[in-house]
């Protein structure tokens, strides 16, 4: 599946430019080509993607690769070789491999006809499950599902471009509302079709929103100069807008001078974006079920501090402001005693923060929690950045839903979005060379190389799960996630927020800074800048380790920019790169967009 990821997004260039059109002319006419048959039961576009396990059956379709690259952006979906069978006794054979799966992608072969066989295969497939038929440009192989009940995805090409928008459609990322132009069979007929609404993300490629064909370009030299100046190793950039993604690239090794290319898969330490990934809207959701208060005081969920007198009075909004006069940072590595770590799991040092590095049992309740409880900031009404806040956060989170924070967000938030690869404590479900390695010698407290656990150390002694950093993740997801803020809250055909929520909260909502509630907005500088960019509705957040996200609804745009830019050391090695990688690209991207409006 990784290598097949390669081929999407700037997908036309590996095939588009020995063809006579231009690779958006190309693209266009499959956007208006694609065809939704037999979907009176509204199965498409698909929605509750966390219930489905797909299976994706190659039966002789051209651009199989395309196609499966593209719909596993959306949802994990396993493939299979169909395409040499011939004998109903082979096909009796795959219809056991496909028993597990709840939903099946069957794609019919566009060179040459379906045998009754392979019919007669689809027909018993879909008496015991949801099935979706693919079918490209034979009319007559379109004629012989005359009596199938399940949605059909046609489309008179079979061209790389019409698999894309054929996935798309699928899962609503991207409208359809094409009727057939001719008679295939007394039921698919002229006129026939189903119109589908785009629910979710598209792809595509720059010159769809009138940038230049020059942007890919613009952006490789920056990395380019980045990755030499040692700004990081790696790097994968994703710019999605007016709701497609339009450009997505890796770049560089996961390691400096490293053979272990980067991926667009590949997951990321996210650091400080964890406070508006997972706590923020946490927060979000609770305040909208009414379960807390942003006028609230934090005691009110978390009874530890109600006898603390510089925290018993601090409201939850002032912590997502960073106003409520927390400590900024505690070094809580500094604390550790000999005999508090082990090389060896036990039922003594069951905590994990790297591999071969155990912490004793109970350390977060009867060492970090306490001392978080007596670090005074003395800065209440001020705007100081704090970590400490997102602590406070996390615990009203869990005693407010009684969950775990990773539970609480993986299953409200990030499986029903479609995102595949987010989540806390990442080596639990992902293999380690898909993580890429954060440091090579964490100088904070394991000397050691760190990847797939966290990198803040008071995340990792928490057991890999805080309010302010432990979160993994990778640009798709991101966009994903992002996506639905700029939609106001709705993505996929489900409402996540209510807009106003949305708006409150990622609007400026502090009279000291220009903070919303738990986002990043401009600064005082920014805001009065002559350039036009970042407008006054942008909002995102910045990581440690060299993530970053932006959402600007004036421009309709999303930036992610990940990086491990502390790699190998937290810049001992190499020193402070002076060359801002993720600010420079921005700025480029935002100067490209303007620049299209003015044409």
């Amino acid at each position: 599946m990784r290598n097949t990821l390669s081929l999407i997004l700037i997908f036309v260039s590996a095939f588009a430019f020995s063809q006579s059109e231009s690779p958006l002319k190309r693209i266009q006419v499959a956007e208006a080509g694609v065809v939704a048959l037999n979907n009176s039961r509204s199965l498409l576009p698909l929605k509750s993607l966390k219930d489905l396990e797909i299976a994706s059956v190659d039966l002789g379709f051209s651009n199989s690769a395309v196609f499966d690259s593209i719909a596993g952006k959306y949802w994990a979906l396993k493939t299979f070789r169909g395409d040499t069978i011939t004998t109903v006794e082979g096909f009796n054979g795959l219809h056991m491999k496909l028993k597990f799966f709840n939903l099946i992608f069957l794609k019919l072969p566009d060179q040459a006809s379906a045998s009754k066989a392979l019919i007669d295969f689809a027909a018993d497939l879909e008496r015991q499950t949801k099935v979706v038929f693919v079918v490209a440009r034979d009319g007559a192989n379109l004629a012989k599902l005359n009596k199938m009940k399940s949605p059909v995805i046609w489309h008179k090409l079979n061209s790389p471009e019409a698999a894309s928008v054929s996935a798309q459609v699928i899962f609503g990322g991207m409208a359809s509302n094409t009727k057939l132009d001719a008679d295939y069979s007394e039921v698919f007929k002229k006129g026939s079709g189903f119109n589908i609404q785009k629910t979710r993300l598209g792809y595509s490629i720059p010159e769809s929103v009138s940038l230049s064909s020059d942007f890919t370009s613009g952006i490789d030299a920056l990395v380019k100069d980045g990755i030499a100046a040692h700004s990081a190793p790696s790097a994968v950039i994703l710019v999605a807008k007016d709701g497609k993604v339009i450009f997505n690239k890796a770049y560089g090794t996961h390691v400096y001078n490293g053979v272990v290319p980067t991926r667009l898969d590949d997951i990321y330490d996210m650091a400080s974006v964890t406070k508006v990934t997972a706590t923020t809207p946490s927060v979000m959701r609770l305040y909208e079920q009414k379960m807390i208060g942003l006028d609230s005081p934090i005691s009110i969920y978390v009874a530890t501090t109600r006898n603390i007198p510089d925290k018993k009075d601090v409201k939850i909004k002032e912590a997502l402001l960073h106003e409520g006069g927390f400590y900024p940072y505690i070094k809580f590595f500094e604390l550790l005693k000999p005999g508090e770590m082990s090389k060896d799991s036990s039922a003594a040092y069951p905590i994990k923060v790297a591999d071969g590095y155990f912490l004793r049992a109970n350390y977060f309740e009867e060492v970090m929690w306490p001392v978080t409880l007596r670090s005074h900031g003395g800065t209440r009404g001020k705007f100081v950045y704090s970590d400490v806040g997102m602590y406070m956060l996390k615990e009203v989170v869990e005693q407010t839903t009684r969950r775990r924070l990773d539970e609480y967000v993986l299953n409200e938030f990030y499986l029903p979005l479609g995102m595949q690869a987010t989540g806390f404590r990442p080596r639990n479900r992902f293999e380690k060379a898909r993580i890429v390695p954060t440091t090579e010698n964490d100088n904070w407290f394991r000397d050691m190389l760190v990847q797939g656990y966290v990198n803040d150390p008071g995340a990792a002694m928490s057991g890999g799960v805080q309010g302010h950093a432990g979160l993994f993740s990778n640009a798709n997801d991101l966009a994903i996630y992002y996506q639905m803020l700029l939609n106001k809250g709705s993505y996929g055909g489900d409402s996540y927020f209510e807009s106003s929520t949305v708006d409150l909260f990622t609007s400026r909502q502090s009279k000291v800074s220009p903070r919303g509630y738990g986002f990043a907005r401009l600064t005082e500088a920014e805001e009065n800048a002559d350039r036009g960019f970042p407008s006054q509705l942008a909002y995102g957040h910045s990581g440690y380790t060299g993530t970053y996200v932006w959402v600007d609804p004036k421009y309709n745009m999303i930036y992610i920019c990940l990086t491990n830019r502390v790699y190998p050391d937290d810049n001992k090695t190499y020193g402070v790169s002076k060359i801002n990688l993720r600010a420079r690209v921005l700025d480029y991207v935002y100067e490209e967009i303007i620049k299209a409006k003015k044409q």
